[in-house]
């Protein structure tokens, strides 16, 4: 049993990684577009995929918080991951929340209907009062997502896990 729990959204089921996902998920990330904004390694393969999988299942399990897994509902297909991520680095501002999905599912509203799944759990069973997103300034279409789940601006800062770039942190407060 997992402590990542499973929900269900108009169009998407968020559901705790499973071994099978791997193909699926690596086949997200090394499409050009998800290399291209979370600046991923020419090097990243199959294993690779599948430790992130693993983490954010081990993350559920330590900190109550990861990515779920996204299944398109009428499908049955694996679209992507969102969820709420607490990684241990010093300087991270708290807990994010993030989207990444397959370019084939870009443009369906599913970014921003999984990042509203995550916020309402966010708020209201971890019972945060903030929650961030961290995006890279030219990445103008997730930061259309954050804007449409209520996000604003916060600051510009460099993360120390990625000293190359800028990342800019966006913030939404529990009303």
């Amino acid at each position: 049993m997992s402590a990542c729990p499973t929900l269900e959204t108009e169009n998407l089921i968020l559901r705790p990684f499973k071994d099978e996902d791997v193909d699926d998920y690596f086949g997200v990330l090394d499409s050009p577009e998800v290399r291209r904004w979370l600046h991923l390694r020419e090097s990243l393969d199959r294993s690779d995929a599948w430790q992130q999988m693993a983490g954010f299942l081990g993350q559920w399990e330590l900190r109550g918080t990861g990515n779920w897994a996204l299944e398109e509902k009428k499908s049955g297909q694996f679209v992507g991951r969102a969820g709420l991520h607490r990684p241990e680095r010093h300087d991270w501002p708290g807990v994010e929340v993030g989207w990444t999905l397959h370019p084939d599912y870009w443009g369906r509203g599913y970014a921003t209907e999984a990042g509203a799944a995550a916020v309402r759990y966010g708020f209201d069973e971890l019972e945060v009062d903030k929650l961030f997103s961290c995006i890279l300034p030219e990445n103008y279409k997730s930061q259309t997502v954050a804007k449409r789940l209520g996000f604003e601006f916060l600051e510009e800062r460099v993360l120390a896990f990625f000293p190359k770039l800028p990342h800019g942190i966006w913030v939404l407060n529990r009303n």
